[in-house]
C-alpha cells in the first residue's frame, strides 16, 4: 500500500490515518477512517476502466504485450493517457502500429515499465529506475510534481492486482 506523508495528512492507500501509534503488546495500531480494498483489476483492465488509455491499450495489443502485462508482474507502468500519444508529430502512432514496425514499438512500450510494484515515494527516493528495455530513467520531485525524465507524472499509484500505474503527460 503507499504511504503519503504530502499533502492533506497521513494517508495509506486512499484512506484518511486519523490516530496513529496506539501501542499494543504484540503490535501498533493505527486508525484509519476506511476499509482498505485490495485491486482486483491487472493492469491493462484497470487502465482501461479509466478510460484514458485506449492508443495505449491499442499500441500494448499490437506490440503483443497484453498477456504480459495482464501477468504475474508485479509491475510499474508509467502510462501515457490519450492526450499525450496525440501530442505526438501527425502520423507517428499510426506509424508505431504497423505490424512492420512492431519492435519499434515493442521497445517504446518496454522503457514505459519497471519490474515491481513502485509507488511514487519509493520512485522519487530511488531517483533512477532500470525499464524493461534496460535503459534507465530518471525520477525526479521538483515544486510542480514528480517526473519522469521530462514526463510529468498527473496522477500516481492507481494500484492494479499485479502491479501499480503512474500516469505521464508524455510519450
Amino acid at each position: 500500500l503507499p504511504i503519503n506523508f504530502r499533502g492533506e495528512g497521513l494517508k495509506v492507500g486512499d484512506a484518511n490515518i486519523k490516530v496513529t501509534d496506539v501501542q499494543c503488546s504484540n503490535g501498533v495500531i493505527h486508525v484509519i477512517d476506511s476499509v482498505l480494498m485490495p485491486a482486483l483489476a491487472d493492469i491493462p483492465t484497470t487502465a482501461q476502466s479509466a478510460g484514458q488509455f485506449n492508443t495505449l491499450l491499442a499500441a500494448v495489443g499490437a506490440a503483443g504485450l497484453a498477456d504480459v502485462l495482464a501477468g504475474d508482474g508485479p509491475f510499474t507502468v508509467f502510462a501515457p493517457t490519450d492526450e499525450a500519444f496525440a501530442a505526438l508529430p501527425e502520423g507517428t502512432v499510426a506509424t508505431l502500429l504497423k505490424p512492420e514496425n512492431k519492435q519499434q514499438l515493442v521497445d517504446i512500450l518496454k522503457y514505459h515499465v519497471i519490474s515491481g510494484r513502485v509507488y511514487d515515494t519509493d520512485a522519487v527516493a530511488a531517483k533512477r529506475a532500470e525499464t524493461l528495455l534496460g535503459r534507465g530513467v530518471n525520477i525526479g520531485l521538483n515544486a510542480e510534481g514528480i517526473t519522469v525524465n521530462d514526463a510529468k507524472i498527473v496522477a500516481r499509484n492507481i494500484d492494479a492486482s499485479n502491479g501499480v500505474i503512474h500516469v505521464i503527460d508524455q510519450v
